[in-house]
């Protein structure tokens, strides 16, 4: 009887280390990257998520005009930007940056309701651009006087939100791209452009003014100290605060210094194993290895399946990241085409906002995730927690080759009914057609024609999510022939379910 109450014991001491499964032993992350390559990089939760929302607000979503680099060209006489502010608010050196910053309110930002928001649209995780090129943090930080809880809004808006999104069961995302914040150009004073950093260094303007704490806004700070307190600095803070889950990087890390990108790693590594997490790092450039790191694309796409996950960082609008007076947002149907193209893929979709300078989110950007919303909320099952089948689609349509460099081709993109984007859960595969093909009309699905099949697909039946009419089918050597119903079950894409 002791034996067995002794094993007992043992056994719960076991299983009580974690839900279900014995606890993994800790890995100690040393800032190398051979030890950071023992990282899951797509944990499971990740890849099954597919869609997050993040936003661009800031000082910069004040001026509403030209786009979230505002800061920057405001500088170069040359820019609308700068014609704009001279006309607006008087000349550069009287009126700077940081003078918009009193006027970034945010007086109608309502985390819960924006968490609602996104948990309406479908994201699975949220959270804000942390920090822009412009110096200016979104969280209570005590590494710099310029942040929103000491100045502007005067409220913790990362504290605020990620309370918000976990009371609903959502994951928190936080970017960064204070890579370009140094001023790199000392000693170089014949430089016109200053491509290496966010703001010029043009004599009495305010990023040349080294004086007070302007050092800490406009990034003209000794390197080292630079790298340590302030990239590091602010890094380190937000991981101590608020426990993120994904931690996304924007462009320019590689003028990072290699030993201060491996240390955030490390560090942000092993405290999730304190919270017994597993977290997702984000990269947008060869400045990571993807063993350690996710591949991200900028308002572009992959054009097959990929064996590791990615992402792609999109926005709602066709131009600006950040609100502007005249921005232009993209009809629904596209941006969710765009989806389910990229989760096709093995890809994950974060998707951007751009709200005011007062904290409302304009009704034609809250009508895009509501309507997408609406889809995944009916059709949501051919989208997350699946993975890609042996091929991801068919159709006429043609996407470019490239990143970034192409994303105007990208941009013209129009997907059709001839569309179809492929995944598969379990012993059910999903073909989603990008638009209704007609009502009773015959369709061919060429990926199921028994040259293209990797081995032999038995199909056992096929229905229609949605719709409540038998769909007559034939599997045949040419593919599987269909009809559609005779009533549409939605106009933007529809979904066959096919159980093999």
């Amino acid at each position: 009887m002791q034996k067995i109450l002794i094993t007992s014991f043992l056994m719960a001491v076991l299983f009580s280390c974690g839900p279900g499964t014995p606890q993994k032993e800790a890995i100690v992350y040393e800032p190398t990257w051979e030890s950071l390559a023992q990282h899951n990089e797509a944990p499971e939760w990740f890849r099954d998520a597919k869609l997050g929302i993040y936003f661009h607000w800031g000082p910069y979503s004040v001026p509403a005009y030209g786009d979230e680099w505002y800061p920057r060209w405001m500088h170069f006489e040359n820019s609308r930007e700068y014609k704009h502010h001279l006309e607006k608010y008087g000349h550069q050196s009287e009126f700077g940056y940081h003078n918009f910053i009193p006027m970034f309110t945010a007086e109608h930002f309502d985390p819960e309701e924006w968490a609602d928001l996104f948990q309406k649209a479908g994201a699975r995780y949220a959270g804000p651009v942390a920090e822009h090129h412009d110096g200016f943090s979104m969280w209570a930080s005590e590494i710099t006087p310029w942040n929103a809880l000491d100045m502007g809004p005067k409220r913790d808006i990362t504290g605020e939100l990620a309370k918000a999104l976990r009371a609903r069961g959502m994951k928190l995302i936080t970017t960064f791209h204070h890579d370009r914040h140094l001023q790199r150009y000392a000693g170089k004073p014949d430089e016109t452009r200053f491509e290496d950093s966010h703001f010029p260094l043009f004599a009495g303007m305010p990023p040349a003014t080294t004086s007070g704490d302007f050092d800490y806004l406009y990034g003209n700070i000794e390197e080292e100290k630079w790298h340590r307190e302030v990239w590091l600095g602010k890094l380190k803070e937000v991981i101590d605060k608020y426990q993120p889950d994904i931690i996304w990087f924007d462009s320019w890390l590689d003028k990072v210094k290699e030993d201060y990108r491996q240390e955030f790693c490390a560090y942000y590594l092993n405290e999730a194993q304190k919270w017994n997490k597993e977290v997702v790092i984000v990269r947008k450039q060869d400045d990571l290895p993807l063993d350690v790191s996710v591949d991200d694309l900028e308002k572009s796409r992959k054009n097959k399946i990929d064996e590791k996950a990615w992402m792609t960082d999109e926005t709602v609008s066709t131009g600006s990241w950040c609100y502007t007076e005249d921005l232009r947002i993209k009809p629904a149907k596209d941006v969710l085409h765009v989806l389910i193209d990229i989760v096709s893929k093995n890809g994950v979709l974060l998707l951007n906002i751009s709200p005011k300078a007062d904290g409302s989110i304009p009704e034609d950007q809250k009508n895009v995730l509501l309507t997408m919303g609406g889809w995944l909320g009916k059709y949501g099952e051919a989208i997350y927690d699946t993975r890609p089948w042996h091929t991801f689609g068919e159709g006429p349509t043609v996407q470019p080759e490239g990143h970034f460099n192409n994303h105007r081709e990208f941009l013209k993109i129009k997907y059709s009914n001839e569309d179809v984007r492929y995944t598969t859960k379990g012993r059910y595969i999903y073909a989603t057609i990008l638009g209704w093909p007609g009502n009773g009309q015959q369709v061919t699905l060429k990926s199921f024609a028994r040259e293209n099949l990797p081995e032999k697909t038995k199909i056992r039946s096929v229905s229609m999510l949605g719709s409540k009419e038998k769909i007559n089918w034939k599997q045949a050597d040419d593919g599987l022939s269909l009809q559609m119903p005779a009533v549409a079950p939605d106009e933007m894409a529809v979904v066959l379910k096919i159980k093999i």
